[in-house]
């Protein structure tokens, strides 16, 4: 079977936690574990976020800082620390990072609306300087702001063609970090780089229909979908046909995207989509644990 995984930013570096060395070496061991434990049995297509990352870079750059660029700093670091640890799982395995380029339309809706929360959490007086200081757009995100960048929808992925002579030559590919770098094609053919970060999720379920994949996992860092997250009522979804995962509202900057991608998904390829635990990859995958997305069969159905 071949599945598609996504791992969210939390491969790297988890919410409010330190960025150091130690936090990351621990993060990415348990993504490589999680992939490995797939990869075992399984023809596996890697791709992950790359927020947290991307906003420190943005951080750390004086004056202009040309998004495009950050995000091919952060899909190329990321891919090789996964690599490498996928290497110590799997040292048998041919593994490939693909730099990727993502194309967008340039007169996408989203570059006059930046929603796309990256970087770290900031207080609100924080907040107030880097709009001062460096006319960066701010977004609540739970307790805190974070810096929010335009988020086109992906349309095509430049180096499809090399992913797949990858994939059939029988090696894990790890390409699409971050959504991709996002280029804006002209007439001649050339490429530009443009200021926004495409969507993770939404650029793994366009992956995952390119590549013909039998099942999109989504992983993050709960436990399944919850319906109705933050009232009294709100249940664990265990199983659900994309129109009835519609009826639910999600949060845009968080659970959001992860459902539209798992539902767009399955609604183009009638295979499977699932989202939850990196942890639970295996029983995800086998559908005891997460919240699967499928066509058909039985009507919603949640964990007990």
């Amino acid at each position: 079977m071949r599945v598609v995984i996504a791992l969210g930013g939390n491969a790297l570096q988890r919410r409010n936690e330190p960025v150091d060395t130690p936090h990351r070496a621990h993060n990415l061991r348990a993504a490589a574990k999680a992939v490995a434990d797939v990869a075992r049995s399984h023809q596996v297509v890697v791709t992950h976020g790359n927020g947290p990352q991307v906003g420190m870079l943005a951080l750390a750059r004086t004056g202009s800082a040309a998004m495009d660029e950050l995000v091919a700093q952060s899909e190329g670091m990321i891919g090789y620390l996964i690599e490498r640890e996928l290497a110590r799982e799997l040292p048998d395995r041919e593994i490939a990072t693909i730099l990727t380029q993502v194309e967008v339309a340039s007169d996408d809706p989203a570059f006059h609306d930046a929603t796309k929360p990256i970087g770290p959490t900031y207080s609100e007086m924080e907040a107030w300087k880097f709009i001062s200081d460096r006319s960066w757009r701010m977004v609540r995100d739970g307790a805190g702001f974070r810096r929010a960048v335009p988020s086109p929808e992906p349309r095509r992925i430049r180096e499809l063609t090399a992913i797949k002579i990858l994939i059939e030559a029988g090696a894990i590919v790890i390409c699409c970090g971050g959504g991709g770098i996002p280029v804006v094609p002209h007439r001649d053919g050339s490429l530009r780089g443009v200021e926004a970060v495409v969507d993770k999720d939404l650029s793994a379920a366009l992956l995952a229909e390119e590549v013909k994949a039998d099942h999109l996992l989504l992983l993050t860092d709960v436990a399944a979908v919850s319906a109705e997250w933050g009232n009294p009522s709100s249940r664990r979804i265990a199983c659900v046909r994309p129109e009835e995962m519609r009826r639910f509202h999600f949060a845009p900057g968080t659970m959001g995207p992860k459902v539209e991608a798992a539902c767009r998904f399955v609604e183009r390829t009638n295979a499977t989509a699932a989202i939850g635990a990196m942890g639970d990859v295996v029983a995800i995958l086998a559908g005891s644990a997460g919240t699967t997305i499928r066509q058909g069969g039985e009507p919603i159905r949640y964990h007990g």
